[in-house]
C-alpha cells in the first residue's frame, strides 16, 4: 500500500481524458469519490481508474449519472441488470428511430435548399413537421384505408420524396401567389388541375379514391390529420385553396 501509485487530480484528468471540472462534479456528486491529502487536494489511486472505467463504460450503454451513482457499489450484477439492460435497450432503440428521422429529414431539408437555392422558412419547416410525424400519420390513416395505401404514400425511395418536396413547394408558391384571386381564373384553375394529377400520379387511382373519403369525415377526425400535417397558409390563403378545388370538382363532375 505504501507504494501505490498516487495521483493528482491533473494528473489523473490527463491519464483518463477527462477534464478536471468533469472529475470535480463526479467527487461532488458522489460518483468517484476522490481522497483529500494533508493539503486538502484531491487524490486519486489505480482502484479509481477502474471505477471511472466502469463509469464511462455504463454512460456508454446510455445510463444517466444519476443511474449510474448506485450500480458503483455492485461488485457483482444479477438479474435486476438484465431488466436494467433491457430498458435502456428500449431507450436506445427509440432514440435511434428519432435520429434516423431527424438525418431524413436534414437530408431532405438540405436536397431542397441545394435545389432551389432559396425557400420560404414555413414551407420547409412544413415539411420537416410532417417528416417528424410520419409515424403518427400512418397510424392516424391505417385507422381509415388500407395498410397498401398508406405504404404507398410513405415507403419511397428518396429521390421521390424530394422530388416530391420540390413540387410542394411550388405549389405552395402558387397558391400564396394566387390567392385572392378569382377561383374560376383559367390560372387559378390550371393549378388545382396540376395539384390533382400531381396527386393522382403519385399515389395511383385507387389510392387517390381511397384518400378522397377522408373528406366524408367528421370535422373533429380531420383536425387530428390537420394537426399532424400542418399546411403554411394563412386562413384566407387556406379558404381561397378549399373554395378553387371546390369550384373545379363541380366543374368536372366530381362532387
Amino acid at each position: 500500500m505504501g507504494n501505490e501509485k498516487i495521483y493528482s487530480i491533473g494528473e489523473f484528468a490527463r491519464l483518463t481524458g477527462n477534464s478536471i471540472r468533469t472529475l470535480h462534479y463526479y467527487d461532488e456528486i458522489g460518483l468517484l469519490k476522490a481522497k483529500k491529502n494533508a493539503s486538502g487536494h484531491r487524490e486519486y489511486n489505480a482502484r479509481d481508474i477502474a471505477k471511472l472505467q466502469k463509469i464511462v463504460t455504463l454512460k456508454f450503454l446510455g445510463y444517466s449519472l444519476e443511474q449510474i451513482i448506485p450500480l458503483m457499489d455492485h461488485a457483482q450484477f444479477d438479474a435486476s441488470l438484465r431488466d436494467s439492460l433491457l430498458e435502456q435497450r428500449q431507450g436506445l432503440e427509440a432514440q435511434k428511430k428519432r435520429i434516423e428521422t431527424a438525418m431524413r429529414a436534414i437530408n431532405r431539408a438540405v436536397a431542397l435548399i441545394e435545389e432551389t437555392k432559396e425557400v420560404d422558412s414555413d414551407i420547409l419547416l412544413t415539411i420537416i413537421h410532417s417528416i417528424q410525424t410520419e409515424k403518427e400519420q400512418r397510424d392516424w390513416l391505417e385507422q381509415y384505408v388500407a395498410p397498401e395505401t398508406v405504404s404507398g404514400l410513405f415507403d419511397r425511395p428518396n429521390e421521390e420524396l424530394e422530388e416530391l418536396d420540390k413540387l410542394y413547394v411550388k405549389l405552395v408558391q402558387e397558391v400564396k401567389r394566387l390567392a385572392g384571386t378569382p377561383i374560376d381564373s383559367p390560372e387559378a384553375q390550371k393549378l388545382i388541375e396540376e395539384q390533382m394529377n400531381m396527386n393522382l400520379s403519385f399515389v395511383g387511382e385507387d389510392s387517390f379514391e381511397q384518400l378522397s373519403t377522408l373528406s366524408e369525415l367528421d370535422e373533429e377526425k380531420l383536425k387530428e390529420l390537420e394537426a399532424l400535417v400542418p399546411l403554411p397558409f394563412t386562413a384566407e390563403e387556406e379558404s381561397w385553396l378549399q373554395a378553387a378545388m371546390e369550384y373545379y370538382m363541380k366543374q368536372h363532375g366530381l362532387t
